[in-house]
């Protein structure tokens, strides 16, 4: 592909934003829909089209990164009173849509087949790395789809992450994401355990984590996360809300699957009660916090 393209770009959000601003850094032409109010640099420097439709009838690559399979399906194939992405690419073959939300991986087959049926190419492209891996352009991109449709999109996915992985056929990058936040998840309550832990023995748990750092129990969550629970700042970089609906993607597969997740299941209900206690809109280090109502303690004081 050519190294100015016209791209397509639906969801401008806390990951969308700057995941799009990337390819408009790198000279792209960008035409944009979104929920809301469109941020800046956008409306100076991209076309704001009035419908997902549009958006794919103006761009040859067409991103998405909304928060659930609904949200997706409503993108790409309209509800009434709107256009969707597929009506935009009638008449219009050798499109490609990327999706890189984190959906359904069973839905994610099915809007594949019809956009495909259009003769246009179709990647799950879902992102792992948070508000901060968004705007650093350090994602992780797990993709699933056609060999060559990858090859072509994947200069574009560069300019947003790091590790651009092709894992399979389409749908295998949502098992991919489904895997990594199954792990990140665990990794959460592990580290909120391990800190709440101390913390209620008597150590300091900024010392005790420290000390972790330098062992075989150190990690990327117990890096930033375990700092967040420590210095109690929770200010989203990924919602609890939204690893809510991922693990229970998790737990849907897994029972169409035959596959127990006992250790999911447990996740998954400290985040379900982290949002009765009101918190579902925080940062998923969160968590810590349905852990802290179990214990009357928490880690450090608010």
């Amino acid at each position: 592909m050519s190294q100015s393209q016209k791209i397509g770009f639906i969801g401008l959000g806390i990951m969308g934003a700057p995941m799009a601003g990337h390819l408009l850094d790198a000279g792209h032409q960008l035409f944009v829909n979104t929920q809301g109010n469109t941020p800046e640099p956008f409306i100076s420097k991209a076309t704001i089209c009035a419908s997902a439709a549009e958006v794919a009838r103006q761009a040859d690559v067409i991103f998405i990164m909304v928060p659930d399979t609904p949200d997706v399906e409503k993108v790409l194939f309209g509800e009434p009173g709107t256009l969707g992405v597929a009506e935009g690419l009638k008449g219009s073959r050798g499109k490609i849509v990327v999706d890189c939300s984190s959906i359904d991986p069973i839905a994610t087959k099915g809007f594949a087949k019809r956009i495909i049926a259009l003769g246009c190419g179709y990647i799950d492209a879902p992102v792992s790395g948070g508000e901060v891996g968004a705007k650093a352009a350090s994602l992780t991109i797990m993709c699933g789809g056609d060999e060559g449709t990858f090859g072509q999109v994947r200069p574009l996915l560069e300019k947003m992450g790091k590790n651009v992985t092709l894992v399979g056929n389409v749908g295998d990058g949502q098992v991919c994401k489904v895997a990594n936040q199954i792990i990140v998840a665990l990794n959460i309550a592990a580290v909120g355990e391990a800190l709440l832990f101390a913390s209620k023995a008597g150590a300091d748990p900024a010392k005790v984590r420290q000390a972790l750092m330098g062992g075989f129990a150190s990690s990327r969550i117990l890096e930033v996360h375990g700092e967040r629970m420590i210095k109690r700042t929770f200010a989203p970089g990924f919602r609890i809300s939204l690893h809510q609906k991922d693990l229970n993607l998790a737990l849907q597969s897994a029972r169409a699957l035959g596959v127990a997740l006992p250790q999911t299941a447990g996740a998954a209900q400290l985040m379900n009660a982290c949002a009765a206690l009101g918190h579902g809109q925080q940062d998923h280090s969160a968590l810590v916090r349905a852990l802290e109502a179990l214990a009357q303690h928490t880690v450090t004081p608010d």
